[in-house]
C-alpha cells in the first residue's frame, strides 16, 4: 500500500493558517477582503495561505450572496466567499480502554460527524492501537481534508496520568506517536474521567453542577464533577474509585493494594466469583443469561457485589457530596439484578439531608462516552474544564503537518420503593434513549461558545466493542 507523507508545514505558515481558520470558524465565510482587516496579513501572505488551504480542501469557496452592500455596481458579481469545508474534521476524541478503541469525531461546525469502534485483543501493542484508530477515524472522516482544520485530539487511557510523568513506561511515545499519525495537537487524559466529561457535557448528568460516575468494566473508575468543574486532583488521581478498598482480607488488586472496589466489582472479578460458586459462564453475555433465568447464584452475587458497590459511593457522597451519581459501563447493563442493591446501600449510607435529594442515573452515552470526553477536552471549551490544569500537547513533529416519570435503572416501570432516587437515562433526556441511531448526530452548531447538548446520540459504526 502506498504511504502518504504528510506535507512539511513550516510554524509561522502554520499559525497563519491557524489564524484564517479561527476567523472563518468565528465568523463564518468572509471574503478576502474581510480577512484581510480580521487577521493583519498582508495581501502576499494570506493569498499564499489561502491558496494552500484551497488546495488542501481545508477551505472551499461559499455561494456569493450578494448584500446591497455588495452588489454590482454596474458590472462585475459580489466578493467570493470563503468557507470552512465542512467534510474536514476540526476535533477528534479517541478512548483507548483495555479491549477496545472508540473514536469520535467533530466537524468544523462544532456537529458530531459521528463515532467507531472495535474490539481487540487484550495486550495489543500501542502502534497497533494507534493505527486501528486511525483507521477507524478515515471511515468516519474518508480522506485527509481533516487533518488541514484539526484543531486537537483528546486522548483517553487507562490509569492515572500525571503531567509529564504520564509518557513514562507503557505509554511512553504515544502521544508522539499519535501526533504523527493524526498531526494535531494531542492531550492525553484518564478514559474514565473523560467519559465522566462527557455524562456531564451530553449525556446523564448534563446541567449538573455537582455530579460523581462510575463506570464498571473490565476495569472500575470514576469522575467527580464539583461546582460544574471536572476535578482532576493531585498527580492526576482524582476518579479512581477502583481502588477504594472493600475487604482489607479480599485479593491483591494490581495497583499493589489489597481487597480494592476492581477486586470484587469489574467484568473479570464477578465472572471469576460467579465460577466459584459453582455457576456456569466464561464471558458477560453468559451471566446475563443466567440473571435473565433468575439463577440463584448470578442474583445472590450481583446482590452482593451491588451491595459493595453502593457502600462506596455513599461514602464518596458524604465526602464530596454530589447531587447526581450516574452509573456506567457493561456491567451495569445488567440492570435491577445490580443496580437496585446498589440504591438500597446507597441509601442507607448517605447522610439523612441528601438521602431524598440524591438521584442514581444509568449513564446514557455508552461505550462513546470516553471518546466524546476526549472532543470535549480537544475542544477545550466546555464550562466543566473553565479550571482544568492546562495540558500541555505534545509538540507536532518536524515531519508532520427536564426529567420525566421515574423508571428503573433496568429500564422497565417504575420501583415503588425508588421513591425519588432513581432515573433513567429515557426520563433525564425527556424520550426514548438509543445507543445507537442511523443518521448524524448534531450539536448546535455555535462556534467558540460552551459545547451544547446532543439532540441525538451519534452514528456507531464497526463491532461492538468491549471496553
Amino acid at each position: 500500500m502506498r504511504q502518504i507523507t504528510p506535507e512539511v508545514v513550516p510554524p509561522a505558515r502554520r499559525g497563519h493558517e491557524q489564524a484564517v481558520l479561527g476567523l472563518l470558524r468565528a465568523y463564518g465565510p468572509l471574503n478576502r477582503g474581510e480577512l484581510s482587516r480580521r487577521c493583519g496579513l498582508s495581501r502576499t501572505t494570506l493569498h499564499d495561505t489561502l491558496s494552500g488551504l484551497l488546495a488542501a480542501g481545508a477551505v472551499v469557496t461559499a455561494t456569493p450572496d450578494a448584500t446591497p452592500d455588495e452588489a454590482p455596481r454596474g458590472r462585475g458579481r459580489p466578493a467570493e466567499r470563503l468557507a470552512l469545508n465542512p467534510a474536514a474534521g476540526q476535533a477528534l476524541g479517541i478512548d483507548f480502554s483495555r479491549r477496545a478503541v472508540h473514536v469520535a469525531a467533530v466537524g468544523v461546525t462544532y456537529e458530531i460527524v459521528g463515532t467507531a469502534g472495535e474490539a481487540h485483543a487484550p495486550g495489543l501493542p500501542w502502534p497497533d492501537r494507534v493505527a486501528l484508530a486511525e483507521r477507524l477515524v478515515r471511515g468516519l472522516l474518508g480522506g485527509g481534508l481533516w487533518r488541514m482544520a484539526l484543531k486537537g485530539v483528546g486522548v483517553g487511557v487507562v490509569g492515572p496520568l500525571a503531567g509529564d510523568g504520564a509518557r513514562d513506561g507503557a505509554l511512553s511515545g504515544v502521544a508522539a506517536l499519535l501526533g504523527e499519525r493524526f498531526g494535531g495537537p494531542v492531550l492525553l487524559d484518564n478514559n474514565t474521567r473523560l467519559a465522566a466529561l462527557a455524562e456531564s457535557t451530553w449525556g446523564a448528568a448534563a446541567g449538573d453542577q455537582d455530579a460523581l460516575y462510575l463506570r464498571l468494566s473490565y476495569g472500575v473508575g470514576g469522575g467527580v464533577v464539583a461546582g460544574g468543574v471536572l476535578h482532576r486532583g493531585a498527580d492526576g488521581v482524582s476518579g479512581e474509585i477502583g481502588h477504594v478498598p472493600v475487604d482489607p482480607a479480599g485479593r491483591p488488586c494490581e495497583c499493589g493494594g489489597t481487597g480494592c472496589l476492581e477486586t470484587v466489582a469489574s467484568i473479570r472479578a464477578v465472572l471469576d466469583a460467579y465460577r466459584a460458586r459453582g455457576g456456569r459462564g466464561d464471558d458477560l453475555p453468559a451471566l446475563r443469561t443466567a440473571v435473565e433465568a433468575r439463577d440463584p447464584i448470578a442474583l445472590g452475587l450481583l446482590s452482593e457485589v451491588g451491595g459493595q458497590i453502593g457502600r462506596v459511593l455513599a461514602t464518596l457522597s458524604n465526602a464530596i457530596g454530589p447531587r447526581v451519581i450516574v452509573i456506567g459501563g457493561e456491567l451495569a447493563e445488567l440492570g435491577a439484578p445490580l443496580l437496585e442493591p446498589v440504591r438500597k446501600a446507597l441509601d442507607a449510607g448517605a447522610v439523612p439531608i441528601s438521602r431524598h435529594r440524591l438521584t442514581l442515573r444509568r449513564a446514557a452515552l455508552g461505550d462513546v462516552a470516553g471518546a466524546l470526553g476526549g472532543v470535549a477536552l480537544a475542544l477545550g471549551e466546555s464550562p466543566l474544564l473553565s479550571r482544568y490544569p492546562t495540558a500541555e500537547p505534545e509538540p507536532r513533529p518536524a515531519a508532520t503537518p427536564a426529567s420525566g416519570p421515574a423508571d428503573s435503572l433496568a429500564g422497565g416501570p417504575a420501583d415503588s420503593r425508588a421513591g425519588g432516587l432513581v432515573e433513567s437515562p429515557a426520563d433525564r433526556r425527556g424520550g426514548h434513549s438509543s445507543r445507537t441511531t442511523r443518521g448524524r448526530g448534531t450539536a448546535q452548531a455555535r462556534p467558540r461558545l460552551p459545547l451544547t447538548p446532543l439532540p441525538t446520540l451519534p452514528v456507531s459504526r464497526g463491532r461492538r466493542a468491549a471496553s
